[in-house]
């Protein structure tokens, strides 16, 4: 998650060091009380597992398919007469692998009605064994689906390789944070919501959570990490402020969807609105992280690419590229939404009612709030996070640059310093490429001109400021 530099980060101050570690460590310390103390207990209620359909794995070794017979004339029959049964029909032999009859063969209906699988011979499949209500002796074996857990594993053993090979030590780092991702949303999230605790407050925690744990793990302790905690943090807050404010004023009550209404059937205790909610916080960490590593990162390789910007520079170089980021990101949050929610979005395009109507029902203003919300949070991430980035890099800046220091006036060997070897003229150039200025009256149309008197710039010896 998020950007990435491979460059080694410079050495932060002892000042601002303290900081940062008096910001980040109580905000880590209250995020794991919070987590102890909603920490469930127990998975909440849980389903009788006697009741559970037994489920057998087997392989295909016989499909033997015929014309379905005709079905009886049923008042329901707009049809006028009697008609064929909905096909496939036939006999499928499997040979089961596993309970009371493994190693036998056995006969199941080939699958038929919306959604059966599609079956042929060598096919590894997963049989269910159904008992008669009438005669609990008798049972016979249908077909559920297709074994999955093969193509799983080598898809997930291709996935683990490609980031490994990419990414090397920091791709093995990514692939824990994943690891760490799924253990706290399967053993505090979901377990927390499930108990009948607050979603909202569970999903904070819980995103918090993974938010120190993953960025720390996968880029490393440093200054540059802590800014993008911190700014991921502040956007995280502010996300769940939105989303409670948008889904009051829209009167959302998180029953805009089928598997939200058939979770209520099974599990009355769930706050859907508060789950909604939690949605719309955990569905915007993995963007958040995203551009708040990269706008981290970008004041940092800025500082050190030209020592010489001030901090309002920096920013506003940092927040042009922001800019671009969110541009994009914009619609990957859009489409994201959208994707998961496609079967039901093509079932309201051939709904008859006005498109006004269709946008204002609870299942489009739902989905309408998440996408804003979660954009304004983005946005108000890229303003936070390059603020508080340029000013502990100008603050790390002009602490290693006092006289006295190493990496203070005259330190800095020129054989070492970004762009030494450059032609001043040149240099200035792409500096105001970088924070703008006015046009060179010189050439028209053409580069900006620094701005007057851009006494720092005139040459690196004159230069106060290092590399943080």
């Amino acid at each position: 998650m998020g950007a990435d530099h491979t460059r080694p980060a410079p050495p932060t101050p002892p000042g601002v060091r303290r900081v940062l570690v008096a910001t980040v460590v109580p905000l880590f310390v209250i995020t794991v009380i919070a987590a102890i103390v909603l920490w469930p207990r127990d998975g909440g209620p849980r389903g009788d597992g006697s009741a559970a359909v037994p489920r057998y794995h087997g392989t295909v070794t016989r499909v033997v398919t015929e014309a379905c017979p005709p079905q009886p004339e049923t008042p329901e029959d707009s049809s006028g007469g009697p008609g064929a049964q909905d096909g496939p029909c036939g006999t499928v032999t499997v040979r089961v692998e596993q309970g009371p009859d493994a190693g036998q063969q056995v006969e199941t209906p080939v699958p038929t009605g919306p959604g059966a699988p599609t079956v042929a011979v060598d096919d590894r499949i997963v049989l269910v064994e159904l008992t008669d209500p009438a005669d609990p002796s008798a049972s016979a074996y249908n077909i559920a689906e297709h074994q999955r857990g093969t193509p799983l594993v080598w898809l997930a053993v291709v996935f683990a390789l490609a980031i490994v090979a990419f990414g090397r030590w920091r791709g093995l780092a990514a692939l824990a944070g994943l690891a760490a991702t799924f253990a706290i949303l399967l053993t505090f999230v979901l377990p927390g919501i499930g108990a009948g605790g607050s979603p909202l407050l569970i999903a904070i925690v819980g995103s918090a959570l993974i938010m120190f744990v993953v960025l720390y793990l996968t880029h490393g302790v440093s200054a540059q990490t802590s800014v993008a905690v911190l700014g991921t943090l502040g956007s995280l807050v502010l996300t769940g402020v939105l989303g409670t404010l948008a889904t009051a004023a829209t009167h959302l009550t998180g029953y805009g969807s089928e598997d939200a209404t058939t979770l209520s059937m099974f599990r009355g205790d769930v706050d859907l609105h508060g789950l909604l909610l939690a949605g719309i916080i955990i569905g915007s960490l993995g963007v958040l992280d995203d551009v708040t590593v990269t706008q981290a990162a970008t004041v940092t390789e800025l500082a050190h690419a030209n020592p010489g910007l001030s901090r309002l520079q920096l920013y506003r170089a940092a927040t042009r590229v922001g800019r671009a980021h969110i541009a994009s990101t914009v619609n990957t949050i859009v489409l994201a939404y959208a994707g998961a929610s496609l079967p039901l979005l093509l079932l309201l395009t051939a709904d008859s009612r006005p498109v006004t109507e269709i946008l204002t029902t609870e299942f489009m203003a739902q989905e309408i709030v998440r996408s804003a919300v979660a954009t304004l949070g983005l946005i108000a991430a890229v303003p936070l996070t390059t603020g508080l980035a340029a000013m502990v890099t100008a603050a790390g800046r002009a602490a290693t640059a006092r006289p006295g220091r190493p990496g203070g006036d005259g330190d800095v060997p020129a054989s070492r310093t970004p762009g030494a070897g450059r032609h001043p003229a040149e240099r200035d150039l792409a500096l105001e490429a970088l924070s703008g200025g006015r046009p060179d009256d010189r050439f028209p149309g053409g580069p900006a001109r620094p701005t007057d008197p851009p006494a720092r710039w005139a040459g690196r010896e004159g230069s106060t400021d290092s590399a943080w």
